[in-house]
């Protein structure tokens, strides 16, 4: 009667941690990236009242299967679900959520373990610092060089707390330095029906009273980011009908305006259809040396203009800028995440540039790691190390989608029923421990 009592106390007790671990995964069925868990269960070892035997061929008995009583049951494992939950969309730019494997490495600071989350709902600092709702750093690169295929990070480098604002790579990125003008290309057409005013094909007219047949302005920077509004004057110089083919000649001149002298000017010539004929003594490429006004504080800087785009027909004057190099200063107004993790700064002035890249974990058996609370989990024996940070998308690793947030795994259907049989199972074990205690009763009766 001990042993049926002592088996259903296992019972009772086995099952209440089940209901805790229920309880649980309901109460955080609307937690950020919270993943359920599930409690499984085991026997004890039984007590053998009678080995088996084996049967008697030469004296037809028959084998004798063992005769076991069980000792109750116990929690088997607590496991667990790494399912990847629902995702949810909230348009903030910071909010992230990873589809597919891996986690976000967070740490408070610059020390101590990481730890490691599915919850994406992070957020700027004043200082520019991405951190979790709880303060922690969200980890990544900040080094990055410029090549074939745009800007990469450095992803050799340690991982770094990520900050918007400054590095030690990259200093203020809440400001991006000026880039001085070094080209301007040019596009479009010169109206061939426009009168001739010179009198040779390489000598520049006189157009000291002649106002220009076409201006074309185009704007350039210096190294501190100073703009100069500079306009290039167009006239039809001369046709040249002396060969067996008419070339045309147009003059130009670059004025730089009242901030910056230039006094540049040149020659481009036409053939009979229209097209550019490149050579010595006609400028189709001219680099110019601007010279800012000294008040300015900036010092010369040369600017290549291209005219190879140009044609002449008889239409309308249309040259343009399509391509000029250079930029002023600019403020950050906002940012962007990519799906690689990468996060691009927009600034004021029309430029983009990277403030870093956000690194994922990944692990042999993510199953194996420990909840720590906060959302997050920390590395164990069984989950495997934590080494280096992935790159989103690569190596294994999960794609980011900002602007949402992955949800708590926990199949609320599921853990009803779960809830239900584990209720039926502990009912049915404080059965077990009533019956046997009117039994006992029945047995203390006796001597009555």
């Amino acid at each position: 009667m001990m042993m049926s009592m002592f088996s259903s106390v296992s019972g009772l007790k086995a099952h209440q941690t089940k209901m805790d671990v229920i309880g649980n995964n309901i109460a955080n069925v609307n937690t950020i990236g919270f993943k359920a868990s599930r409690a499984t269960f085991q026997e004890i070892f039984s007590q053998t009242l009678a080995s088996a035997s084996s049967p008697d061929a030469l004296s037809g008995r028959g084998g004798v299967n063992p005769v076991q009583v069980g000792l109750g049951m116990n929690v088997d494992a607590i496991d667990i679900q790494m399912e990847r939950g629902s995702v949810q969309r909230t348009e903030s730019p910071t909010d992230l959520s990873i589809e597919g494997e891996g986690f976000f490495i967070v740490r408070g600071g610059n020390e101590g373990e990481y730890r490691f989350t599915r919850a994406g709902n992070f957020t700027i600092d004043k200082l520019g610092n991405l951190v979790t709702s709880s303060g922690q750093n969200v980890y990544g690169w900040m080094k990055y060089t410029y090549g074939d295929n745009g800007y990469e990070f450095d992803t050799q480098e340690p991982l770094q707390p990520i900050n918007l604002y400054q590095d030690i790579y990259n200093m203020n990125k809440r400001i991006i330095a000026a880039q001085v003008t070094t080209e301007a290309v040019f596009a479009g057409n010169l109206d061939a029906t426009e009168p001739a005013i010179g009198t040779a094909l390489g000598t520049a007219p006189d157009v000291t009273n002649i106002d220009p047949q076409f201006t074309v302005p185009v704007k350039v920077f210096d190294k501190l980011g100073n703009e100069y509004k500079i306009n290039i004057k167009f006239w039809k110089n001369y046709v040249d009908t002396s060969g067996s083919s008419p070339e045309t000649s147009w003059y130009y001149e670059i004025d730089g305006g009242t901030n910056a002298t230039i006094g540049a000017s040149g020659f481009i010539k036409f053939d009979s259809s229209g097209r550019i004929i490149n050579e010595t003594g006609f400028d189709v490429k001219n680099t110019v040396t601007i010279q800012p006004n000294p008040a300015s504080g900036a010092s010369e800087f040369d600017v290549e203009f291209n005219f190879e785009q140009l044609s002449m027909y008889a239409d309308d004057s249309s040259v343009k800028s399509v391509r000029v190099d250079g930029y002023a200063p600019g403020t950050l107004v906002t940012f962007s995440i990519g799906g690689d993790g990468v996060i691009t700064g927009v600034y004021d002035n029309g430029r983009q540039q990277p403030l870093g890249q956000i690194a994922l974990a990944t692990f042999e058996n993510p199953a194996g790691l420990e909840k720590v609370g906060a959302n997050q989990f920390a590395q164990t024996t069984n989950s495997g190390d934590f080494s280096v940070g992935k790159i989103p998308g690569k190596d294994g690793a999960g794609v980011l989608i900002p602007g949402t947030l992955e949800m708590s795994n926990v199949d609320l259907a599921k853990q009803f029923t779960e809830m239900i049989i584990t209720q039926r199972g502990y009912q049915a074990n404080s059965r077990v421990m009533t019956a046997s205690d009117e039994i006992l009763q029945e047995l203390a009766n006796i001597k009555r």
